[in-house]
């Protein structure tokens, strides 16, 4: 069962979050289950591959699921529209978890975070800094600040970013002396703006039938830039992301070393890493052999994980 709610972002109460919430077969409101949050990559909004997602794995784990748009996006509140403030949408997971916790029939002690693209990296951040997060899930992750600095086949210099940071400090003055706002692309808008396979790939999921939407129109505003260039998804993954670990990469995704760099640098003693051969970064969204693949690896994942945390619970004889 599906469900379309809306609530107040804790973090900031001026802006109503949309979300899509999972309810699993045979879902009792009188019972406690776990539930998983589900994180949109950047541009992305909902009713694209965070709901798919969403929707699979309250099928196979039997639990709550919900996956909703960032504050600035999709049919959420805020502005300016489409702001892609990295710090914003790591804390917007840990808003959604607090609206988790008001729901009778969720048990506010076994929550699960995963996400898509960017929305895996953000996720890895929420739980480096929030406990509540019990286990970890990414698909074709992104660290959003390493791939604006460092291209998206790491092969450019950290520094040799300044460029756009100066882009997104312009972009403030101008917007602060009366200009419209400035944005920029998060995915290619324009076929011929592709620069490789993979994201004339991420083009066509956007922008065309394959699974494009109104409320995602595929750019960013350029004040980001400010945030994202200097920003780390992973900081401090070393101490502070010990919470089990399930990653999910392409076996030819150009991102695949950002997967890499994360399962690396996780302090979790329970991590893996697994590879979805023949697939590349798009093609995890919503390719159904891919999609299958990689739910047949994080619902067991989650399963075990947050079960584990529920049996922990119980009272011994």
């Amino acid at each position: 069962m599906l469900q379309k709610i809306s609530f107040k972002n804790s973090s900031n109460p001026n802006i109503t979050m949309s979300a899509l919430i999972n309810f699993p077969e045979g879902f009792d409101e009188s019972k406690k289950y776990p539930a998983i949050v589900v994180t949109h990559p950047g541009g992305g909004v909902k009713e694209q591959t965070a709901g798919l997602y969403a929707q699979k794995m309250a099928a196979e784990t039997g639990f709550i699921t919900i996956a909703t748009d960032a504050s600035y996006q999709g049919e959420s509140g805020g502005e300016p529209r489409q702001l892609e403030n990295p710090y914003i949408r790591t804390e917007d997971i840990s808003a959604v978890i607090d609206y988790l916790t008001t729901l009778t029939y969720v048990d506010k002690d076994t929550i699960g975070a995963m996400g898509i693209c960017a929305g895996a990296g953000y996720t890895a951040n929420a739980a480096i800094n929030d406990r509540r997060i019990k286990a970890v899930g990414t698909i074709s992750a992104v660290n959003i600040g390493s791939m604006f600095r460092n291209g998206w086949e790491n092969t450019i210099k950290s520094a040799d970013a300044i460029p756009s940071l100066e882009a997104g400090s312009n972009a403030r003055n101008l917007e602060a002396n009366g200009s419209d706002i400035v944005t920029f692309a998060l995915a290619p808008l324009k076929k011929e703006d592709a620069p490789n396979p993979e994201l004339l790939e991420a083009w066509e999921y956007y922008h065309t039938q394959r699974c494009e939407y109104p409320t995602a129109p595929g750019f960013a505003t350029s004040r980001s830039l400010t945030q994202i260039i200097s920003y780390d998804a992973f900081n401090m993954a070393e101490d502070f992301l010990t919470q089990p670990l399930q990653i999910v990469a392409g076996s030819l995704a150009g991102s695949k070393w950002m997967s890499q760099d994360l399962y690396n640098r996780a302090a979790s003693k329970n991590k893996k890493f697994h590879i979805v051969e023949g697939s590349n970064h798009m093609k995890l969204y919503d390719v159904p052999q891919y999609v299958d693949e990689a739910v047949s690896v994080l619902a067991p994942f989650f399963k075990e994980n947050l079960e584990e945390v529920q049996d922990s619970k119980k009272p011994t004889s």
